[in-house]
C-alpha cells in the first residue's frame, strides 16, 4: 500500500499543519455545533479528504473522545473500510451533471439506518456544471438535520457565489518544509527505514507545501534503494535534481563572466543525466532564495533552508547586487517557458546562461542597466587604485576658462565657513569614502550616484541625486527609507566624532550659490591653525 495511504490519519491529532481548522471542528464537536455544510477549499495534498472522513467518522462515531473519533466502534470501522451507508464520497470530476444531483438529492430524504448522520463528501465540486450548482442549492441551503454535505476543491475561486455563501469555508494550508520533514522522520522510524535527515528535508521542499506529494516522492526514493539507507545522493538521484553547492558554483562562474566555466557546469549536469527544466527551476529558487536572504529578519521565515544554508547564502549575498539577480530570474524565467516545448534544451540553456554573463548581447532596460553597474564598478576599483578620473565639469569648459586657477574646495570652506565649520566638515568628509565602502552594494551603488554638499546657511548636510528623469532611483529609495540615511548618520559621527545631519534633495532643481560640493575634498586633508 502507499505511504500515503497507509498513513492516513485516523485522528485529527495526526493531521499536520492545519492547527487551525482541526482546533475549530474539534471544538464544534465537543459542544454540538455541527454545521450542516462544509466548504474545504485549498493546494492538493494538504488534507481536504482526510479532515473530511474524520470529520464523518466524528459525527457517527459511538464513543469520542475530545472531538476524535474513537476507531474501534462499528460505524468507525465500516467507515475506514469504505462499506458505511451513512458516508457517500462523491468524485464531481466524473459525476458533474444534473442527473447525479438529482440522486443525491433522493438519497437525502431517507434518514441513516445506523449512526446519527449521512455525510456526503463532494470532492472537486468545482468541476460540477452550472445546472448542477444550482439543483444543488435548495438542498444545500436546508437540508434534513440529519444530513451533512462537505464539499473539497482546489479551485475555489470556479464555485458560484451563491454556494460558496452557504457554507462554512476552510482554508487548509500549504504545509511548511519543517513540518513535513519532521513528519518523513516518525514515518521512517515506523516503516523501520534508515534515511539521512539532509534526505528527507530536501524531500520535504521539493514536495511544494504537499504532504501528499511528500510521501509518494519518498516512496518512489525507498522503493529505488529498498533495504539500503536512504542518503541525500540517492534522492537526488532518484528526483533527477543537483546539490545546491552546484548553484553556489555556477552563479560564482556567471559574475566572473567565466563561459567556459558555465558550460562545463552544464556539461555535467546533463552527463549525470539530470532533467534539465528542474534544474533551471532549482537554480530559480535558489536565487529567489539569495533576495530574501539579503532583505533582513523579516523574509527569513519564507527561505525554508538549513542554518548552514543560509549562512552561506548571506555571505553570497554581499557579492551580488539585488537588480543583477533580478534580471537573472527573469533570463531563466523566459528559458523555462521555452525549454518545455523544445527538443535542443541543453542549447537554449547554455544559451541563456552566456547571455547572463554578457549583458551587451541583449538591448533591454535591466541588461543596458547592469553594463553600466559593470562599469561604475570598474571606475570605482581605478580610483581605489590611485587613478584619478577628470571630472566632466572640467573637460567640457573651454580651454580659456581651464588656464585660469580654480579655487579649491578647501579654500572655498575655509573662505566661506568659519574655521571650526571649516575643521568639522573636513573631518567628516574624510570619513564619508570610507562609510560608503562599509554599505551592502546596493545602497553602495546608489550612493555612488548621490552628492554630498554642506550649505552656508544651515549646519544639516544634503545628499544631492539628479533628478528621476536620469534613471537615479536613489532619491526615491531614501525618501522611502529614511530609516537607511539614520544610519549612515550613526555610522559617520562614530567614526568623525560629530553629529551628523543628512537631507536628500534634488541636484538640479536645489542648486544655488551657498551649497558646496563635499565629494570634491581630498580624504587626506590635514588642518593648519
Amino acid at each position: 500500500m502507499a505511504l500515503y495511504r497507509k498513513f492516513r490519519p485516523s485522528a485529527f491529532d495526526e493531521v499536520k499543519g492545519q492547527d487551525h481548522i482541526v482546533t475549530t471542528l474539534k471544538n464544534q464537536l465537543e459542544a454540538g455545533r455541527i454545521g450542516h455544510a462544509y466548504l474545504f477549499c485549498g493546494t492538493r495534498g494538504t488534507g481536504k479528504t482526510s479532515v473530511a472522513k474524520l470529520l464523518a467518522k466524528a459525527v457517527n462515531c459511538e464513543h469520542p473522545e475530545d472531538g476524535n473519533p474513537c476507531g474501534v466502534c462499528e460505524s468507525c470501522r465500516e467507515i475506514q473500510e469504505g462499506s458505511s451507508m451513512n458516508v457517500m464520497e462523491i468524485d464531481a470530476a466524473s459525476n458533474n451533471g444534473v442527473d447525479n444531483i438529482r440522486d443525491i438529492k433522493e438519497q437525502v430524504q431517507y434518514s441513516p439506518a445506523s449512526g446519527k448522520y449521512k455525510v456526503f463528501i463532494i470532492d472537486e465540486v468545482h468541476m460540477l456544471s452550472m445546472g448542477a450548482f444550482n439543483a444543488l442549492l435548495k438542498t444545500l441551503e436546508e437540508p434534513p438535520e440529519y444530513v451533512i454535505f462537505i464539499l473539497a476543491t482546489t479551485e475555489v475561486h470556479k464555485i458560484p457565489i451563491t454556494i460558496l455563501s452557504r457554507c462554512q469555508r476552510y482554508d487548509f494550508h500549504r504545509i511548511t518544509a519543517d513540518v513535513i520533514a519532521d513528519r518523513l522522520m516518525e514515518l521512517m522510524s515506523e516503516e523501520h527505514v534508515e534515511a539521512e535527515e539532509k534526505a528527507l528535508r530536501y524531500v520535504a521542499r521539493m514536495a511544494d507545501g504537499s504532504m501528499r506529494d511528500a510521501l509518494s516522492l519518498l516512496d518512489q526514493c525507498i522503493a529505488f534503494y529498498l533495504g539500503k539507507k536512504l542518503t541525500y545522493e540517492n534522492v537526488l538521484e532518484v528526483l533527477g535534481t543537483v546539490d545546491i553547492s552546484v548553484y553556489a558554483r555556477l552563479l560564482d562562474s556567471i559574475l566572473a563572466n567565466d563561459v567556459t566555466e558555465v558550460i562545463g557546469i552544464v556539461g555535467k549536469v546533463v552527463e549525470q543525466g539530470r532533467e534539465l527544466s528542474q534544474f533551471i527551476t532549482d537554480f530559480i529558487w535558489y536565487l529567489r532564495n539569495l533576495l530574501l536572504a539579503g532583505k533582513g529578519d523579516a523574509s527569513m521565515e519564507a527561505l525554508e533552508v538549513s542554518a548552514e544554508q543560509l549562512s552561506l547564502m548571506q555571505e553570497k549575498t554581499a557579492q551580488v547586487e539585488e537588480e543583477t539577480v533580478i534580471r537573472y530570474i527573469r533570463i531563466l524565467s523566459d528559458l523555462l517557458n521555452q525549454i518545455r516545448f523544445s527538443t535542443s534544451k541543453r542549447v537554449l540553456a547554455e544559451v541563456a546562461l552566456i547571455k547572463m554573463c554578457r549583458p551587451q548581447m541583449e538591448t533591454d532596460l535591466s541588461s543596458v542597466l547592469e553594463r553600466m553597474r559593470m562599469l561604475e564598478a570598474s571606475l570605482e576599483q581605478i580610483k581605489t587604485q590611485g587613478i584619478a578620473a577628470v571630472p566632466q565639469t572640467a573637460a567640457e569648459e573651454p580651454v580659456q576658462k581651464q588656464k585660469e586657477p580654480e579655487k579649491t574646495t578647501e579654500q572655498i570652506l575655509e573662505e566661506r565657513l568659519p574655521k571650526a565649520r571649516a575643521r568639522e566638515l573636513k573631518e567628516i568628509i574624510k570619513h564619508w569614502k570610507q562609510v560608503k565602502l562599509a554599505q551592502p552594494p546596493m545602497i553602495r551603488n546608489l550612493l555612488s550616484k548621490g552628492i554630498l554638499t554642506a550649505d552656508e546657511s544651515t549646519e544639516v548636510l544634503r545628499l544631492m541625486f539628479k533628478p528621476e528623469g536620469s534613471m537615479n532611483m536613489g532619491k526615491d529609495y531614501f525618501q522611502r527609507h529614511p530609516e537607511k540615511i539614520e544610519a549612515l548618520e550613526e555610522e559617520l559621527a562614530e567614526r568623525s566624532g560629530f553629529q551628523v545631519k543628512i537631507e536628500i534633495g534634488e541636484l538640479e532643481s536645489e542648486k544655488n550659490d551657498d551649497t558646496i560640493n563635499l565629494d570634491c575634498i581630498h580624504m587626506d586633508v590635514t588642518i593648519e591653525e
